[in-house]
């Protein structure tokens, strides 16, 4: 993966890239709040020559550092196809996780002709009907909550409450401690995210995926609604799900060998009309 920037307003995004072919599709990697890069070692290990691949990490987080936080969930999809422009990436599949789904969605609204496909990982859909007033209030207000916790309680709640696999819960903990001596900022990261999804919810916008897609969801997912979510998008959008055993909200870590077969599966059904 060749390591890029991209110069923003906000600050300096750090992604990478490896290209084998213009004419192919390209897998674009979008880790979820507070994940970076990291978070698709293991697609990124698999596909690596048999897919041209982008991931980043997104704004503020990580390398992506320092950066304002004075940007919304549109701007980040608006970056996002501005540097897939500039890479010449002309068949994206985005496939987000959690909040990198959310950022792709956003993206369908903007760009709804520029995806080949789309694969929501442990995410759920960005229509206002299916967020409770409790939901949205509450979203506004998670920077003052994560303040609250000591840093060794939300390092082991990160780990434990995103995945079931040692290796899923060690590469968290291992993410996390990129902010380790800093909570403030890992607690703005984290409000911030949920901030902007907040506003984005209230913009109340079709948020309609026209490509094909997917939908990934782990069945021991504990990330707030995530399995109420998923089921009804499925259900009333009528994109295919597919539900992973004994995978929490980082599914693509935890049962890595079975996200990946799928996301093949999802690369030749597009090649052959499907």
């Amino acid at each position: 993966m060749v390591p890029k920037q991209y110069e923003t307003p906000s600050g300096i995004i750090h992604y990478w890239v490896n290209k084998i072919d213009a004419n192919m599709v390209t897998l674009v990697f979008l880790p979820g709040l507070t994940a970076d890069h990291r978070l698709f070692e293991k697609q990124v290990e698999y596909f690596k020559g048999k897919q041209n691949l982008f991931v980043w990490d997104a704004p503020a987080h990580a390398s992506s550092w320092p950066f304002k936080f004075d940007f919304s969930l549109f701007d980040k999809a608006k970056w996002l196809h501005e540097i897939l422009e500039r890479e010449e990436i002309k068949r994206p599949i985005i496939v987000g996780q959690s909040m990198g789904s959310y950022v792709g969605q956003t993206f369908a609204e903007l760009y709804p002709k520029k995806l080949q496909g789309f694969i929501s990982i442990d995410s759920a859909p960005l229509q206002r009907k299916y967020l409770t007033k409790m939901e949205l209030w509450l979203l506004k207000r998670m920077e003052p909550i994560y303040l609250l916790y000591p840093w060794n309680s939300l390092l082991k709640a990160g780990a434990k409450g995103t995945a079931e696999s040692e290796y899923g819960r060690k590469l968290i903990y291992d993410i996390m401690m990129v902010y380790d001596g800093d909570k403030k900022r890992y607690a703005k990261l984290a409000g911030h995210g949920f901030k902007i999804l907040a506003e984005a919810y209230e913009k109340d916008l079709p948020y309609e995926i026209t490509c094909p897609a997917l939908l990934i969801c782990g069945e021991k997912d504990k990330a707030g609604s995530t399995l109420r979510f998923n089921k009804a998008w499925h259900k009333n959008s009528g994109i295919p799900i597919e539900w992973i055993k004994d995978a929490g909200h980082n599914s693509n870590t935890d049962k890595p060998e079975i996200v990946n077969r799928l996301i093949e599966e999802f690369i030749e059904k597009l090649a052959l009309g499907q």
